[in-house]
């Protein structure tokens, strides 16, 4: 990913995203957006990171953790660290019997009229949605400086392949939805749009097919991701 430098009003800055305390009174660290354990080595430079306080980004890996395994578990149909795709999930299948215990439960078997046997893993939704939110508040910091205080009007997520023609022309086109407007000057996502840079179509690429993400703040914040071209998400502010 390119280095692009933002000017906005730096006191926004003054607070962690995820639960409001001032950064001048705790202990704080850099957290990358997404995390990179949805990402695949060699990692791409320059990968999005953004100030909050340590508590909350120690706080978030075992909800991060879940959500790996989960993944890894659904694209492969199976809990087996060895049979996994992605490094990641094969970790933490491997480390965590507890998690791969708790992921193998969610899977539900059913057999269709035709003979054939499918399968339904029923992920925690307060867990996914926890991480979702995370990724999302992080996004709109770094692209528009924009710190997410309050809860979303909304968290949505669902396989892209579920969703209708119609649906996916919807989600794939939120920067043409008549949403968007020029972003703050000084905003990252104002360079972007500028520029050209790292952008296809109003999606950030992170890591091609593995993970990109678009934000739009016009009134009110949306913010997209797709994960390993796989999980679509939505998070939803009205300013």
């Amino acid at each position: 990913m390119d280095q692009i430098e933002e000017f906005v009003d730096q006191r926004q800055k003054s607070w962690c995203i995820h639960c409001g305390k001032s950064i001048a009174e705790v202990e704080t660290n850099r957290d990358h957006v997404p995390s990179k354990g949805f990402l695949l080595q060699p990692y791409p430079p320059n990968l999005p990171r953004v100030q909050v306080c340590k508590a909350c980004n120690v706080g978030f890996s075992p909800d991060e953790e879940y959500l790996f395994a989960f993944l890894g578990s659904v694209l492969t149909g199976s809990t087996e660290p060895e049979r996994q795709c992605h490094p990641t999930a094969a970790r933490v299948l491997k480390r965590n019997m507890k998690l791969r215990t708790r992921i193998e439960r969610s899977k539900e078997a059913y057999e269709t009229r035709g003979g054939e046997t499918q399968v339904i893993w029923k992920p925690d939704a307060a867990t996914v949605s926890r991480v979702i939110v995370k990724n999302a508040r992080g996004h709109a910091f770094f692209e528009y400086g924009e710190p997410m205080l309050h809860a979303p009007q909304s968290v949505w997520c669902m396989p892209l392949q579920s969703l209708t023609v119609d649906e996916r022309e919807d989600f794939e086109n939120l920067m043409h939805s008549g949403l968007s407007g020029w972003p703050e000057v000084g905003s990252r996502m104002m360079t972007r749009i500028a520029t050209g840079q790292d952008l296809s179509n109003g999606w950030v690429i992170v890591q091609d097919n593995i993970y990109r993400y678009a934000a739009v703040q016009a009134g009110v914040m949306y913010v997209r991701s797709v994960i390993f071209e796989y999980l679509a998400t939505e998070v939803y502010w009205d300013d």
